[in-house]
């Protein structure tokens, strides 16, 4: 104890004054006194570390539960692999997978610059035609996925600008042209409330869907990019239905995406009976907006219908 306190002072200590042989007349570190610099490191026992015996594991071991001064700063060894940049794209980096992956990625950036050109024309008062932005930027992120999938450049860095286009696009972009479109025929402040909570919806459900395990068949809540298309097409067909209705509509569409709910993949949809598009189809000459209100309906009715169905089954 009498050891450990005068090692202690002299360490935070801070000597002022001339001394010999010191010309600055300032020593800012305590040198150890004389009577414990002959002492035998064999009383403490600390000579038996040194042993030439002694593996590398142990060693690691015991320095791992060493006490370490406080007046010393932890050194910590260069790590080799935090070194290393990780390529864009892996596998063979050719000037022909070069190009197919700017392709893939120039269609995410143009799915995203659309998101931004339908944010200004929505400030503009350009509704209908930002919708239309917003329809394209659809088609852009299923471009991007299966042109990546077909020409063999997936990674890593295309599946997170997809979803940080998808974030700009679809959980931003959206909200503000259905705002854009409500207003007028509801408060401002209620329009504000459901298009921020489709925002945060979305970005919930994009990380959700980044961190989790991926399902062929079925989506876990209804996609973002889905939720996106019903409202521009919403919007760029003005549906015929009262400013609150459309509200909680905007409303029960944000609660879908973070749901658990299954929702059934386009892949999946395609492989009904064919009987079963001709409906659609025939509708949609009849009356485009009734039809695609019952489609929506039906779509967003499929998940907790599913969900009970597995409940059931298991």
């Amino acid at each position: 104890m009498r050891r450990s306190s005068t090692f202690a002072r002299q360490v935070l200590l801070v000597r002022v004054g001339r001394r010999d042989g010191d010309p600055s007349g300032v020593t800012d570190v305590a040198l150890p006194e004389p009577r414990y610099t002959e002492r035998r490191r064999r009383r403490y026992g600390l000579d038996r570390f040194n042993r030439p015996g002694l593996d590398r594991i142990a060693r690691a071991d015991i320095d791992a539960v060493m006490p370490v001064s406080p007046a010393l700063a932890p050194v910590v060894e260069p790590d080799e692999e935090t070194g290393r940049s990780i390529p864009l794209l892996p596998g063979e980096r050719t000037a022909t997978r070069r190009m197919k992956f700017a392709l893939v990625n120039a269609c995410t950036l143009s799915s995203l610059l659309l998101g931004m050109l339908a944010i200004f024309l929505a400030m503009q008062g350009e509704v209908q035609v930002a919708a239309l932005c917003l329809i394209a930027c659809v088609a852009f992120d299923g471009l991007d996925g299966a042109l990546a999938r077909k020409l063999g450049v997936a990674s890593p860095f295309g599946a997170q600008m997809d979803s940080l286009a998808d974030m700009c696009s679809f959980g931003l972009a959206a909200p503000v042209v259905v705002y854009a479109s409500l207003a007028g025929s509801v408060s401002t402040a209620a329009a504000a409330v459901a298009c921020a909570l489709v925002a945060a919806c979305a970005a919930i459900r994009l990380a959700r869907f980044n961190v989790s395990p991926k399902d062929g068949r079925f989506f876990c809540g209804v996609p973002t990019t889905m939720a996106a298309a019903v409202l521009a097409v919403t919007v760029a067909i003005r549906l015929p239905v009262p400013g609150p209705v459309l509200l909680a509509g905007v409303a029960l569409l944000a609660f879908a995406m973070v749901s658990s709910f299954p929702y059934a993949k386009l892949a999946r949809l395609v492989k009904l009976p064919p009987w079963l598009w001709l409906a659609p189809v025939v509708g949609a000459l009849v009356d485009v907006r009734l039809t695609f209100a019952l489609i929506v309906v039906g779509y967003l009715v499929s998940g907790p219908v599913l969900w009970l169905r597995q409940r059931r089954a298991a």
